[in-house]
Protein backbone atom coordinates (compact mmCIF):
# COMPACT_ATOMS: atom_id res chain seq x y z
CA UNK A 1 0.00 0.00 0.00
CA UNK A 2 1.25 3.47 -0.78
CA UNK A 3 3.17 5.97 1.89
CA UNK A 4 1.30 8.83 -0.54
CA UNK A 5 -2.43 7.26 0.95
CA UNK A 6 -1.98 8.66 4.44
CA UNK A 7 -2.71 6.92 7.57
CA UNK A 8 -6.61 5.87 7.36
CA UNK A 9 -5.59 2.60 6.95
CA UNK A 10 -3.86 -0.09 8.89
CA UNK A 11 -3.59 -3.17 6.50
CA UNK A 12 -2.11 -3.07 3.44
CA UNK A 13 -4.00 -3.63 0.38
CA UNK A 14 -4.38 -7.68 -1.05
CA UNK A 15 -2.63 -7.67 -4.17
CA UNK A 16 -5.67 -8.97 -6.25
CA UNK A 17 -7.11 -5.34 -4.98
CA UNK A 18 -4.08 -3.52 -6.60
CA UNK A 19 -4.23 -5.50 -9.78
CA UNK A 20 -8.24 -4.85 -10.11
CA UNK A 21 -7.98 -1.30 -9.54
CA UNK A 22 -4.65 -0.57 -11.21
CA UNK A 23 -5.13 2.06 -14.26
CA UNK A 24 -1.19 2.76 -14.91
CA UNK A 25 -1.59 -0.01 -18.13
CA UNK A 26 -3.36 2.67 -19.86
CA UNK A 27 -3.64 6.22 -18.33
CA UNK A 28 0.21 7.04 -19.12
CA UNK A 29 -1.59 8.94 -22.02
CA UNK A 30 -2.52 11.53 -19.44
CA UNK A 31 1.04 12.07 -18.08
CA UNK A 32 1.77 15.03 -19.57
CA UNK A 33 -1.43 16.58 -19.04
CA UNK A 34 -1.34 15.87 -15.53
CA UNK A 35 2.29 17.82 -15.51
CA UNK A 36 0.64 20.54 -17.13
CA UNK A 37 -2.09 21.17 -14.85
CA UNK A 38 0.57 20.72 -11.72
CA UNK A 39 2.51 23.46 -13.11
CA UNK A 40 -0.24 25.79 -12.85
CA UNK A 41 -1.45 24.82 -9.80
CA UNK A 42 1.83 25.43 -8.49
CA UNK A 43 2.01 28.71 -9.71
CA UNK A 44 -1.77 29.53 -8.71
CA UNK A 45 -0.93 27.98 -4.62
CA UNK A 46 2.35 30.13 -5.04
CA UNK A 47 -0.05 33.37 -5.59
CA UNK A 48 -2.04 32.67 -2.87
CA UNK A 49 0.06 32.21 -0.49
CA UNK A 50 -0.42 28.75 0.21
CA UNK A 51 3.11 27.98 -1.25
CA UNK A 52 6.16 29.45 -0.63
CA UNK A 53 8.52 30.78 -4.05
CA UNK A 54 11.26 28.15 -3.01
CA UNK A 55 8.71 25.16 -2.71
CA UNK A 56 7.38 26.43 -6.06
CA UNK A 57 10.32 26.76 -7.78
CA UNK A 58 11.37 23.19 -6.93
CA UNK A 59 7.93 21.98 -7.71
CA UNK A 60 8.43 23.85 -11.45
CA UNK A 61 11.91 22.23 -11.82
CA UNK A 62 11.19 18.69 -10.17
CA UNK A 63 7.99 18.75 -12.80
CA UNK A 64 9.75 19.85 -15.93
CA UNK A 65 12.58 17.38 -15.21
CA UNK A 66 10.09 14.57 -15.17
CA UNK A 67 8.77 16.17 -18.74
CA UNK A 68 12.11 15.62 -20.02
CA UNK A 69 12.72 12.08 -18.49
CA UNK A 70 8.27 10.71 -20.18
CA UNK A 71 10.01 12.65 -23.53
CA UNK A 72 13.01 10.75 -23.26
CA UNK A 73 11.23 7.42 -22.68
CA UNK A 74 13.48 7.10 -19.49
CA UNK A 75 10.45 7.54 -16.72
CA UNK A 76 10.06 4.05 -14.65
CA UNK A 77 6.75 3.50 -14.33
CA UNK A 78 5.87 1.56 -10.61
CA UNK A 79 2.91 -0.96 -11.32
CA UNK A 80 2.60 -1.01 -7.77
CA UNK A 81 1.62 2.81 -7.94
CA UNK A 82 -2.30 2.67 -9.30
CA UNK A 83 -2.50 5.24 -11.83
CA UNK A 84 -0.17 7.50 -13.67
CA UNK A 85 -0.75 10.44 -11.06
CA UNK A 86 0.32 8.60 -8.04
CA UNK A 87 3.15 7.59 -10.08
CA UNK A 88 3.91 11.09 -11.17
CA UNK A 89 3.79 12.38 -7.85
CA UNK A 90 5.96 9.44 -6.23
CA UNK A 91 8.69 10.75 -8.77
CA UNK A 92 9.00 14.18 -7.85
CA UNK A 93 9.02 13.11 -3.89
CA UNK A 94 12.11 11.17 -5.44
CA UNK A 95 13.51 14.31 -6.98
CA UNK A 96 12.76 17.14 -4.34
CA UNK A 97 12.21 15.83 -1.17
CA UNK A 98 8.80 16.52 1.19
CA UNK A 99 7.86 20.03 -0.65
CA UNK A 100 6.30 17.35 -3.63
CA UNK A 101 3.89 16.57 -0.58
CA UNK A 102 2.36 20.71 -0.69
CA UNK A 103 1.94 19.90 -4.64
CA UNK A 104 -1.99 18.39 -3.79
CA UNK A 105 -2.74 21.13 -1.75
CA UNK A 106 -6.70 21.92 -2.52
CA UNK A 107 -7.27 19.76 -5.10
CA UNK A 108 -8.64 15.55 -5.57
CA UNK A 109 -7.70 13.01 -7.81
CA UNK A 110 -11.34 13.87 -8.48
CA UNK A 111 -10.86 17.38 -10.20
CA UNK A 112 -7.61 16.53 -11.27
CA UNK A 113 -8.46 13.54 -13.41
CA UNK A 114 -11.25 15.62 -15.02
CA UNK A 115 -9.28 18.62 -15.85
CA UNK A 116 -6.60 15.70 -17.13
CA UNK A 117 -9.32 14.10 -19.41
CA UNK A 118 -10.87 17.42 -20.40
CA UNK A 119 -6.86 18.62 -21.64
CA UNK A 120 -6.77 15.00 -23.38
CA UNK A 121 -10.13 15.32 -25.10
CA UNK A 122 -9.13 18.95 -26.83
CA UNK A 123 -5.99 17.83 -28.13
CA UNK A 124 -7.53 14.42 -29.46
CA UNK A 125 -10.43 16.36 -31.05
CA UNK A 126 -8.54 18.30 -32.86
CA UNK A 127 -6.37 15.63 -33.90
CA UNK A 128 -9.36 14.20 -35.48
CA UNK A 129 -10.56 17.30 -36.95
CA UNK A 130 -7.01 17.74 -38.47
CA UNK A 131 -7.05 13.35 -39.92
CA UNK A 132 -10.41 14.51 -41.28
CA UNK A 133 -9.18 17.14 -42.96
CA UNK A 134 -6.20 15.23 -44.80
CA UNK A 135 -8.69 12.64 -45.78
CA UNK A 136 -11.19 15.18 -47.36
CA UNK A 137 -7.98 16.81 -49.12
CA UNK A 138 -7.14 13.32 -50.27
CA UNK A 139 -10.98 12.75 -51.52
CA UNK A 140 -11.16 16.33 -53.15
CA UNK A 141 -7.81 15.73 -55.38
CA UNK A 142 -9.07 12.63 -56.66
CA UNK A 143 -12.83 13.91 -57.31
CA UNK A 144 -10.51 16.79 -59.15
CA UNK A 145 -8.98 13.66 -61.09
CA UNK A 146 -12.02 12.29 -62.37
CA UNK A 147 -14.65 15.24 -63.13
CA UNK A 148 -15.09 12.98 -65.96
CA UNK A 149 -15.24 9.29 -64.81
CA UNK A 150 -18.79 8.26 -64.74
CA UNK A 151 -20.06 5.18 -62.93
CA UNK A 152 -22.97 4.16 -61.87
CA UNK A 153 -24.73 5.42 -58.88
CA UNK A 154 -26.06 2.68 -56.85
CA UNK A 155 -29.59 2.44 -54.65
CA UNK A 156 -29.96 -1.38 -52.56
CA UNK A 157 -26.44 -1.81 -54.50
CA UNK A 158 -28.67 -2.01 -58.02
CA UNK A 159 -27.19 0.11 -60.81
CA UNK A 160 -29.43 3.37 -60.30
CA UNK A 161 -28.36 6.48 -61.99
CA UNK A 162 -25.04 7.54 -63.83
CA UNK A 163 -23.23 9.84 -61.48
CA UNK A 164 -19.80 11.34 -62.14
CA UNK A 165 -17.15 9.76 -59.69
CA UNK A 166 -15.84 13.41 -58.57
CA UNK A 167 -19.63 13.88 -57.51
CA UNK A 168 -19.72 10.75 -55.66
CA UNK A 169 -16.96 10.65 -53.65
CA UNK A 170 -17.69 14.18 -52.76
CA UNK A 171 -20.42 12.63 -50.93
CA UNK A 172 -17.77 11.24 -48.47
CA UNK A 173 -16.29 14.72 -48.39
CA UNK A 174 -19.18 16.25 -46.94
CA UNK A 175 -19.53 13.22 -44.66
CA UNK A 176 -16.42 14.04 -42.91
CA UNK A 177 -16.23 17.63 -42.94
CA UNK A 178 -19.85 17.12 -40.59
CA UNK A 179 -17.75 14.52 -39.26
CA UNK A 180 -15.04 17.34 -38.40
CA UNK A 181 -17.54 19.86 -37.21
CA UNK A 182 -18.56 17.70 -34.64
CA UNK A 183 -15.24 17.33 -32.81
CA UNK A 184 -15.23 21.53 -33.24
CA UNK A 185 -18.52 21.69 -31.63
CA UNK A 186 -17.43 19.38 -28.64
CA UNK A 187 -14.13 21.60 -28.32
CA UNK A 188 -16.94 24.67 -27.70
CA UNK A 189 -18.06 23.22 -24.86
CA UNK A 190 -14.63 21.88 -22.99
CA UNK A 191 -14.27 25.54 -22.27
CA UNK A 192 -14.95 25.03 -18.47
CA UNK A 193 -12.68 23.79 -16.43
CA UNK A 194 -12.95 21.43 -13.37
CA UNK A 195 -10.03 21.92 -10.94
CA UNK A 196 -11.06 23.48 -7.91
CA UNK A 197 -14.12 21.71 -7.46
CA UNK A 198 -12.15 19.46 -5.11
CA UNK A 199 -13.53 15.64 -4.44
CA UNK A 200 -17.16 17.00 -5.16
CA UNK A 201 -17.59 20.53 -3.13
CA UNK A 202 -14.76 22.47 -3.28
CA UNK A 203 -12.53 23.16 -0.36
CA UNK A 204 -11.75 25.99 2.07
CA UNK A 205 -8.39 27.27 0.99
CA UNK A 206 -7.85 30.31 -0.95
CA UNK A 207 -7.60 29.06 -4.38
CA UNK A 208 -7.93 31.26 -7.22
CA UNK A 209 -9.75 28.96 -10.19
CA UNK A 210 -9.86 31.64 -12.50
CA UNK A 211 -6.36 31.61 -12.75
CA UNK A 212 -5.51 28.19 -13.18
CA UNK A 213 -8.66 27.88 -15.39
CA UNK A 214 -7.56 30.90 -17.97
CA UNK A 215 -3.52 28.79 -17.34
CA UNK A 216 -4.98 25.69 -19.07
CA UNK A 217 -6.67 27.13 -21.76
CA UNK A 218 -10.12 27.20 -20.13
CA UNK A 219 -12.29 30.10 -20.28
CA UNK A 220 -13.89 29.84 -16.71
CA UNK A 221 -13.67 27.33 -13.54
CA UNK A 222 -16.69 24.97 -13.59
CA UNK A 223 -19.77 26.18 -12.67
CA UNK A 224 -20.50 23.32 -10.36
CA UNK A 225 -18.39 21.50 -8.16
CA UNK A 226 -20.34 18.24 -8.22
CA UNK A 227 -21.07 18.16 -12.39
CA UNK A 228 -17.40 19.01 -13.09
CA UNK A 229 -16.53 16.14 -11.11
CA UNK A 230 -19.56 13.32 -12.25
CA UNK A 231 -19.70 14.31 -15.59
CA UNK A 232 -18.22 12.57 -18.21
CA UNK A 233 -20.62 13.65 -21.26
CA UNK A 234 -17.61 15.12 -22.73
CA UNK A 235 -16.29 11.81 -23.41
CA UNK A 236 -19.18 10.29 -24.37
CA UNK A 237 -19.47 13.01 -27.47
CA UNK A 238 -16.12 12.37 -28.16
CA UNK A 239 -16.81 8.70 -28.07
CA UNK A 240 -19.86 9.46 -30.16
CA UNK A 241 -18.37 11.75 -32.52
CA UNK A 242 -15.77 9.11 -33.67
CA UNK A 243 -18.20 6.34 -33.64
CA UNK A 244 -19.88 8.06 -36.06
CA UNK A 245 -16.88 9.03 -38.10
CA UNK A 246 -15.94 5.33 -37.88
CA UNK A 247 -19.15 4.27 -39.87
CA UNK A 248 -18.65 6.75 -42.52
CA UNK A 249 -15.01 5.42 -42.92
CA UNK A 250 -16.75 1.89 -42.84
CA UNK A 251 -19.24 2.59 -45.92
CA UNK A 252 -16.33 4.08 -47.98
CA UNK A 253 -14.26 0.52 -47.23
CA UNK A 254 -17.19 -1.05 -47.91
CA UNK A 255 -16.94 0.66 -51.68
CA UNK A 256 -12.73 0.03 -52.11
CA UNK A 257 -13.80 -3.57 -50.81
CA UNK A 258 -16.50 -4.15 -53.30
CA UNK A 259 -15.43 -1.85 -56.41
CA UNK A 260 -11.55 -3.87 -56.10
CA UNK A 261 -13.61 -7.61 -56.77
CA UNK A 262 -13.57 -9.21 -60.11
CA UNK A 263 -17.39 -8.59 -60.48
CA UNK A 264 -17.14 -5.06 -60.28
CA UNK A 265 -13.35 -4.07 -61.29
CA UNK A 266 -13.50 -0.26 -60.56
CA UNK A 267 -10.58 0.16 -58.82
CA UNK A 268 -7.32 -1.86 -57.52
CA UNK A 269 -5.47 -1.22 -54.64
CA UNK A 270 -1.62 0.11 -54.70
CA UNK A 271 0.31 -3.00 -53.29
CA UNK A 272 1.20 -0.67 -50.54
CA UNK A 273 -2.20 -0.87 -49.04
CA UNK A 274 -3.42 -4.55 -49.84
CA UNK A 275 -2.06 -7.85 -48.70
CA UNK A 276 -1.58 -11.68 -50.52
CA UNK A 277 -3.04 -14.77 -49.47
CA UNK A 278 -0.85 -17.26 -47.43
CA UNK A 279 -2.30 -19.87 -49.43
CA UNK A 280 -3.60 -18.46 -52.92
CA UNK A 281 -0.78 -16.67 -55.32
CA UNK A 282 -2.83 -15.27 -57.33
CA UNK A 283 -5.12 -13.11 -54.29
CA UNK A 284 -4.76 -9.50 -53.99
CA UNK A 285 -6.69 -8.83 -50.44
CA UNK A 286 -7.82 -5.35 -49.80
CA UNK A 287 -6.92 -6.02 -45.83
CA UNK A 288 -6.98 -2.05 -45.19
CA UNK A 289 -10.25 -1.45 -46.09
CA UNK A 290 -11.42 -4.44 -44.25
CA UNK A 291 -9.88 -4.02 -40.81
CA UNK A 292 -11.46 -0.07 -41.10
CA UNK A 293 -14.56 -2.12 -41.83
CA UNK A 294 -14.27 -4.36 -38.62
CA UNK A 295 -12.53 -1.07 -36.44
CA UNK A 296 -16.12 0.45 -36.69
CA UNK A 297 -17.44 -2.01 -34.36
CA UNK A 298 -15.06 -1.03 -31.95
CA UNK A 299 -15.71 2.85 -31.37
CA UNK A 300 -18.77 1.59 -31.63
CA UNK A 301 -18.36 -0.83 -28.67
CA UNK A 302 -16.54 1.99 -26.75
CA UNK A 303 -19.59 4.69 -27.28
CA UNK A 304 -22.14 1.86 -25.53
CA UNK A 305 -19.59 0.55 -23.38
CA UNK A 306 -18.97 4.19 -21.31
CA UNK A 307 -22.72 4.80 -21.88
CA UNK A 308 -23.57 1.54 -19.88
CA UNK A 309 -20.81 2.65 -17.28
CA UNK A 310 -22.30 6.48 -16.70
CA UNK A 311 -25.91 5.38 -16.71
CA UNK A 312 -26.58 4.54 -13.13
CA UNK A 313 -24.44 6.42 -11.15
CA UNK A 314 -25.19 8.95 -8.55
CA UNK A 315 -23.63 11.75 -7.84
CA UNK A 316 -20.90 12.51 -7.56
CA UNK A 317 -17.36 10.58 -8.24
CA UNK A 318 -17.48 6.75 -8.38
CA UNK A 319 -14.83 4.48 -8.77
CA UNK A 320 -16.70 3.11 -12.29
CA UNK A 321 -15.51 6.30 -13.77
CA UNK A 322 -11.85 4.88 -13.96
CA UNK A 323 -13.84 2.97 -16.80
CA UNK A 324 -13.89 5.70 -19.05
CA UNK A 325 -10.39 6.16 -20.16
CA UNK A 326 -9.72 3.11 -21.79
CA UNK A 327 -12.71 3.76 -24.25
CA UNK A 328 -11.40 6.95 -25.02
CA UNK A 329 -7.78 6.13 -25.75
CA UNK A 330 -8.89 3.38 -27.94
CA UNK A 331 -11.26 5.32 -30.21
CA UNK A 332 -8.81 7.93 -30.61
CA UNK A 333 -6.21 5.97 -31.66
CA UNK A 334 -8.61 3.84 -34.04
CA UNK A 335 -9.78 6.60 -35.54
CA UNK A 336 -5.83 8.54 -36.22
CA UNK A 337 -4.94 4.86 -38.20
CA UNK A 338 -8.21 4.60 -39.66
CA UNK A 339 -7.67 8.32 -41.37
CA UNK A 340 -3.77 7.59 -42.03
CA UNK A 341 -4.40 4.97 -43.63
CA UNK A 342 -7.55 5.56 -45.48
CA UNK A 343 -6.14 8.33 -47.01
CA UNK A 344 -3.30 6.64 -48.26
CA UNK A 345 -4.98 4.12 -49.94
CA UNK A 346 -7.30 6.68 -51.71
CA UNK A 347 -4.47 8.38 -52.55
CA UNK A 348 -2.75 5.62 -54.46
CA UNK A 349 -5.68 3.58 -55.64
CA UNK A 350 -5.89 2.91 -59.44
CA UNK A 351 -9.15 3.83 -60.74
CA UNK A 352 -10.33 1.75 -64.29
CA UNK A 353 -12.33 4.53 -65.80
CA UNK A 354 -13.30 2.27 -69.12
CA UNK A 355 -14.47 -0.05 -66.37
CA UNK A 356 -16.85 2.24 -64.77
CA UNK A 357 -18.30 4.43 -68.39
CA UNK A 358 -19.07 0.82 -69.39
CA UNK A 359 -21.19 0.32 -66.42
CA UNK A 360 -22.80 3.49 -66.82
CA UNK A 361 -23.55 3.08 -70.40
CA UNK A 362 -26.08 0.27 -69.26
CA UNK A 363 -28.99 1.86 -71.03
CA UNK A 364 -31.65 0.91 -68.17
CA UNK A 365 -29.64 3.73 -65.91
CA UNK A 366 -31.98 6.03 -67.90
CA UNK A 367 -35.17 4.70 -67.62
CA UNK A 368 -35.93 7.46 -65.24
CA UNK A 369 -35.14 10.12 -68.01
CA UNK A 370 -37.82 8.43 -70.12
CA UNK A 371 -40.24 8.65 -67.68
CA UNK A 372 -39.10 12.40 -67.06
CA UNK A 373 -39.50 13.09 -70.73
CA UNK A 374 -43.39 12.10 -70.64
CA UNK A 375 -43.46 14.73 -67.77
CA UNK A 376 -42.44 17.55 -69.70
CA UNK A 377 -45.20 16.64 -72.22
CA UNK A 378 -47.80 16.92 -70.02
CA UNK A 379 -48.07 13.71 -68.36
CA UNK A 380 -48.49 12.45 -64.52
CA UNK A 381 -45.40 11.20 -63.25
CA UNK A 382 -47.30 8.17 -61.99
CA UNK A 383 -48.58 7.59 -65.43
CA UNK A 384 -44.96 8.27 -66.84
CA UNK A 385 -43.54 5.57 -64.21
CA UNK A 386 -45.99 3.04 -65.31
CA UNK A 387 -45.45 3.10 -68.74
CA UNK A 388 -41.52 3.08 -68.59
CA UNK A 389 -41.69 0.19 -66.38
CA UNK A 390 -43.99 -1.32 -69.12
CA UNK A 391 -41.09 -0.62 -71.98
CA UNK A 392 -38.58 -2.12 -69.03
CA UNK A 393 -40.38 -4.88 -69.03
CA UNK A 394 -40.92 -5.24 -72.45
CA UNK A 395 -36.72 -4.80 -73.24
CA UNK A 396 -35.59 -7.28 -70.33
CA UNK A 397 -37.96 -10.05 -72.22
CA UNK A 398 -36.95 -9.26 -76.13
CA UNK A 399 -33.20 -8.44 -74.80
CA UNK A 400 -33.31 -4.99 -76.12
CA UNK A 401 -31.61 -1.99 -75.79
CA UNK A 402 -33.74 0.37 -74.56
CA UNK A 403 -32.64 2.89 -76.92
CA UNK A 404 -33.24 1.04 -80.27
CA UNK A 405 -37.09 2.14 -79.68
CA UNK A 406 -38.50 4.22 -82.20
CA UNK A 407 -41.12 7.12 -81.32
CA UNK A 408 -43.62 4.32 -82.81
CA UNK A 409 -42.56 1.48 -80.25
CA UNK A 410 -42.78 3.98 -77.74
CA UNK A 411 -46.56 5.33 -78.95
CA UNK A 412 -47.39 1.69 -78.29
CA UNK A 413 -46.91 1.89 -74.33
CA UNK A 414 -48.07 5.93 -74.27
CA UNK A 415 -48.72 7.98 -77.03
CA UNK A 416 -47.49 11.42 -75.57
CA UNK A 417 -43.89 10.16 -76.17
CA UNK A 418 -42.12 13.17 -78.66
CA UNK A 419 -39.51 11.48 -80.04
CA UNK A 420 -37.51 8.18 -80.61
CA UNK A 421 -35.91 6.63 -77.01
CA UNK A 422 -32.38 7.88 -78.82
CA UNK A 423 -32.97 11.62 -79.16
CA UNK A 424 -35.04 11.07 -75.43
CA UNK A 425 -32.30 9.34 -73.55
CA UNK A 426 -28.41 9.86 -73.66
CA UNK A 427 -25.24 9.51 -71.03
CA UNK A 428 -23.90 12.82 -71.36
CA UNK A 429 -27.21 14.48 -71.32
CA UNK A 430 -28.27 12.58 -68.16
CA UNK A 431 -25.32 13.72 -66.39
CA UNK A 432 -25.78 17.45 -67.30
CA UNK A 433 -29.55 17.32 -67.36
CA UNK A 434 -29.13 17.24 -63.10
CA UNK A 435 -28.11 20.88 -63.14
CA UNK A 436 -30.08 21.72 -59.66
CA UNK A 437 -27.65 22.27 -56.89
CA UNK A 438 -26.08 19.14 -55.77
CA UNK A 439 -26.33 17.76 -58.87
CA UNK A 440 -24.19 15.83 -61.53
CA UNK A 441 -24.06 18.72 -63.87
CA UNK A 442 -20.06 19.59 -64.45
CA UNK A 443 -20.28 22.79 -63.50
CA UNK A 444 -22.15 21.85 -60.55
CA UNK A 445 -19.65 19.36 -59.53
CA UNK A 446 -16.54 21.48 -60.15
CA UNK A 447 -18.25 24.21 -57.75
CA UNK A 448 -19.22 21.98 -55.32
CA UNK A 449 -15.50 20.59 -55.70
CA UNK A 450 -14.31 24.38 -55.00
CA UNK A 451 -16.11 25.12 -52.29
CA UNK A 452 -15.29 22.05 -50.27
CA UNK A 453 -11.30 22.67 -51.01
CA UNK A 454 -11.81 26.18 -49.61
CA UNK A 455 -13.75 25.14 -46.70
CA UNK A 456 -10.72 22.45 -45.74
CA UNK A 457 -8.34 25.27 -46.13
CA UNK A 458 -10.25 27.37 -43.93
CA UNK A 459 -10.49 25.27 -41.57
CA UNK A 460 -7.06 24.03 -41.50
CA UNK A 461 -5.91 27.81 -41.28
CA UNK A 462 -8.05 28.00 -37.90
CA UNK A 463 -6.88 24.94 -36.38
CA UNK A 464 -3.11 26.25 -36.92
CA UNK A 465 -4.46 29.39 -35.50
CA UNK A 466 -5.68 27.68 -32.34
CA UNK A 467 -2.95 25.38 -31.62
CA UNK A 468 -1.01 28.77 -32.04
CA UNK A 469 -2.98 30.62 -29.72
Amino acid sequence: MSKLWGGRFEAATDPSVERFTASIQFDQALARYDIRLSLAHARMLHHRGLLSADDEQAIRQGLEAIAREIEAGSFRIDPALEDIHMNLEARLRERIGPAAGRLHTGRSRNDQVATDLALYLRDAGAAAQRGLLELRRVLAARAREHLDTVLPGYTHLQRAQPVRLAHHWLAFVEMLARDGSRFRDLGGRLRSCPLGAGALAGTTLPLDPEETARALGFDAPARNSMDAVASRDAALEFLAATAIAMVHLSRLAEELVLWSTAEFGFVELADAYATGSSLMPQKKNPDVPELVRGKSGRAIGNLVALLTVLKGLPLTYNRDLQEDKQPVFDSAATLRDSLEVMAGAVATLRVDVARMREAASDPMLLATDLAEALVRAGVPFREAHEAVGRIVKHCVAKKLDLRVLSREDLHAFHPAFPAAARELVDLERALEGRALPGGTARARVEAALGRAEAEARAELAALDAASAS
